[in-house]
């Protein structure tokens, strides 16, 4: 769905947006009947009581029921006690049950984002799906909420004020009705209006966010660069945006609301007009008109309750629609049957080809190599020739175009996606840790793991080494993705992470590349722990390190263009013998 489509949002899909939406109440459906009791028991008192001013004025107090006045201050009590239980019930209940929904909703989302595939998040800008997680979500309880208990409460105050009207004088009560086609035509009007507006709202506190998120991220490089004002002038471009578009909806509903009140005062002044006339004198008692000019003017606050209360109903509808429409989203496919507890360890590409969704050029072009148990096979090339593509299919976060992979001669789609994943530990040169211990981050990848084995795992790595000088040991807390350790360091919790999996295949992308002398020496000894009994793919753009592979794969534009081991790449001359060349001149 485009932009413009979803901005303008037909009544039809408000309206099956606003079922799907109430579908999340039904565990929920006890609180929401003693919420709409309450609301209506509420609105019920408050006609009760007006529609007694007739009585009041003809009868008690002209004299003629005596009666009447000697029960008036205990019915008086008696109905503002009741308004006040109906009108605690009414909003606490639907307070709990729009909470609830929220909650409900917004972990639904959470879990369908994490089972969506790579290629949604390729595409999807992190900053967007928390406003859909944080922002759009609260827009929904103000749905849920403030909006349902103004539609319920007030429409069934309007609906009382009516009837009382009605039976005390339908001549006047008519001619008031006389306004509701015209105030119909501005509350369509009006809605249409806050939907496109609200949406484009809700477009503009992603910007807000993601911006915001993408600048705080780079805070080094920023300062670096001397881009402080830069990223100023551009989130300043983004807020004066957000700002504008919410202007926009407070300019709609600011003028709709006196405009409905400027066409309710015609019809209220018309009233007073026909009921000086001859004709009208004879049938209306002093108690009559003034029940009925009451519950009129008492009609005003109510309709620009529901005028206003319509802009907020409009933004929770365009905000469901937008988390409908990730909810909506194909999650990633597990077609596999066969279950996998731990691979032998030999893998091939036969003829694969690869394209990126909606690209027509290929990623990867007849990709045919294949590694034997316990080997290791490097890929090197330029950046952007397709190696890291190519572990991704491994994993199955893509899948190949055409052609097949095979772990251990079977296809890696007849796999359950579960138990293939599980058959890889994966170590990259952009480690990521969780604002946890060292000991849980080391944990991860096998949660099942005992302190002993979290103990060995963190020795073999080298992580012993430093976490003993930390004030808590394995038990410190490493900050937001590892900020409390070095490069190096970080690098060798991921390391004991991948050790601790103890998964048959094993990738390192460019595991050592931005680390210095001594961190690298740690790090190759303990990469040579973890790749002892296990079949290795490497990528790598410096060729020191996989002198010693079983098999060096040179890719070029997505196709291998050599391969072999070390010695015989050199003795041919070729590409691999070139980059040699240039990295050790």
């Amino acid at each position: 769905m485009s932009k413009n489509e979803t901005a303008n949002l037909p009544e039809e899909d408000t309206w099956q947006n606003f079922k799907r939406l109430m579908s999340y109440t039904k565990p929920y459906r006890m609180g929401f009947v003693a919420a709409i009791i309450g609301m209506l028991g509420y609105a019920g008192v408050d006609t009760l009581f007006f529609s007694q001013l007739q009585p009041l004025i003809d009868e008690g107090l002209s004299g003629t029921n005596p009666n009447f006045m000697k029960w008036a201050p205990l019915f008086v009590v008696v109905c503002f006690v009741v308004r006040g239980i109906c009108h605690f019930i009414g909003n606490y209940c639907l307070a709990w049950v729009g909470n609830h929904v929220v909650a409900d909703i917004r972990q639904a989302l959470f879990q369908h984002i994490m089972f969506l595939p790579v290629a949604f998040h390729d595409k999807e800008s992190t900053g967007s799906l928390i406003s859909k997680l944080t922002f759009d979500t609260e827009q929904v309880l103000q749905a849920t909420s403030k909006a349902l208990l103004t539609l319920v409460q007030q429409g069934a105050f309007v609906i009382g004020l009516l009837i009382v009207m009605f039976y005390k004088s339908w001549e006047l009560s008519a001619i008031f009705l006389l306004i509701t086609p015209i105030i119909a035509v501005i509350v369509t009007i009006v809605s249409k209006r806050f939907r496109k507006v609200s949406k484009s709202i809700q477009s503009a506190m992603g910007q807000v966010t993601t911006a915001a998120e993408q600048t705080f991220n780079a805070h080094k490089v920023v300062l670096t660069f001397d881009g402080q004002q830069r990223e100023y002038d551009r989130f300043d471009k983004i807020n004066r945006h957000n700002r504008q578009q919410r202007m926009k909806l407070v300019a709609t509903q600011s003028a709709s609301v006196p405009l409905i009140q400027i066409i309710a005062s015609f019809a209220l002044a018309f009233v007073l007009y026909v009921a000086n006339l001859d004709g009208m004198k004879e049938t209306l008692t002093p108690g009559i008109f003034i029940t009925v000019i009451t519950c009129m003017t008492m009609l005003l606050r109510p309709l620009k309750m529901l005028t206003t209360v319509n802009s907020e109903f409009q933004n929770g509808m365009a905000a469901c629609a937008s988390i409908f429409k990730v909810l909506d989203e194909e999650k990633e496919k597990d077609t596999g049957q066969l279950a996998l507890v731990k691979a032998k360890g030999s893998l091939s590409f036969n003829n694969v080809d690869f394209s990126y969704k909606n690209d027509k050029k290929l990623a990867l072009k007849k990709l045919n190599f294949s590694v034997n148990p316990g080997e290791t096979t490097a890929f090197v090339g330029r950046s952007g020739s397709g190696k890291s593509t190519a572990s991704s299919l491994l994993l199955r976060f893509y899948n190949a175009t055409s052609g097949e992979v095979l772990i251990d001669g079977v296809n890696i789609t007849e796999y359950k996606l579960k138990d293939l994943r599980k058959q890889f530990a994966y170590v990259s040169q952009q480690v990521v840790l969780f604002n946890d211990t060292l000991a849980n981050n080391i944990a991860y990848g096998n949660p099942e793991a005992t302190e002993e084995e979290i103990i060995a795992a963190a020795k073999n790595a080298h992580v012993l080494e430093f976490a003993e000088k930390m004030p808590e040991g394995l038990n410190t807390n490493v900050g937001e993705n590892g900020a409390l350790l070095s490069g190096g360091q970080r690098q060798r919790v991921a390391i004991a992470r991948a050790l601790l999996c103890d998964a048959p295949f094993l990738i390192l992308d460019e595991a050592t590349s931005a680390l210095d002398t001594e961190s690298e020496r740690h790090i190759q000894d303990a990469l040579q722990v973890l790749q002892q009994n296990r079949t290795c793919i490497v990528i790598a753009h410096r060729l020191s390190t996989i002198e010693s592979a079983d098999n060096i794969v040179v890719m070029e534009e997505g196709e291998i263009i050599e391969q072999g081991d070390h010695k015989t790449l050199l003795e041919k001359d070729g590409a691999y013998a070139q980059l040699h060349r240039f990295q050790f001149s």
